[in-house]
């Protein structure tokens, strides 16, 4: 019986979606896990340490790195928080360069209108290109 369930054409759309979605959302906790392990293999061991390399409270930094997040991920300005802290590792802005591409190619999931306002501020960033820094805004 389970077998010709999930066979069924009909159930497997209905089921796509939503196990689409949970990929999504775990592909974009993965990414800022890799971010998390950057700061700790780059010294910055405790929260407090980590919060000043991100240029952010503690609070909003535990948020970040612990995938307590909201689905929508890290916002533009919150990135560009980011980038403007002097302290950030190489390695760390490397790999936040990247979730920025993801997430402008629709890797996680988002809405259109989110993506678009998304692209609107880093649509036209390149990896070659230093991220643009809050002052920008």
């Amino acid at each position: 019986m389970q077998r010709v369930l999930n066979s069924c054409p009909e159930i497997e759309q209905a089921r796509s979606p939503a196990l689409l979605a949970a990929g999504m959302r775990a592909r974009q906790n993965a990414k800022l896990a890799e971010l998390k392990r950057a700061l700790i293999e780059s010294g910055y061991e405790t929260v407090h340490e980590q919060a000043r390399a991100l240029g952010l409270c503690r609070s909003s930094t535990w948020v970040v790195l612990n995938a307590g997040h909201k689905c929508n991920g890290l916002s533009s300005r919150l990135i560009k928080r980011i980038t403007a802290s002097p302290e950030l590792p190489p390695k760390a802005r490397k790999i936040l360069q990247e979730y920025i591409h993801e997430k402008i190619a629709g890797a996680y999931g988002h809405p259109r209108n989110s993506l678009k306002r998304f692209r609107a501020e880093f649509g036209a960033f390149t990896p070659a290109e230093p991220l643009p820094s809050s002052s920008e805004n």
